[in-house]
């Protein structure tokens, strides 16, 4: 440790380095159920803009986005 290195700091950064690296995997699932319920719903959309089925396809989308991204975050709840 350096002479002007604070010890109280030096803890500080490595507890928010450890919290970062533990956060990571939950972040990544939270991020594709958002991404899952964006895209499939979008899909969902176009497809009832195109067809005419307002709004049918939408919260078909929807719900399988909601279901797809929920699974992926049960899947890495669960894989600690």
């Amino acid at each position: 440790m350096a002479k002007n290195e604070d010890p109280f700091f030096a803890r500080s950064a490595k507890a928010l380095q450890n919290n970062a690296e533990q956060a990571g995997p939950a972040a990544g699932a939270s991020y594709t159920l958002i991404g899952a319920i964006m895209l499939l719903g979008a899909i969902g959309y176009g497809i009832d803009r195109w067809r005419g089925t307002s709004p049918w396809f939408l919260l078909g989308g929807l719900l399988l986005g909601i279901v797809v991204g929920m699974y992926e975050l049960a899947r890495t709840v669960w894989k600690r």
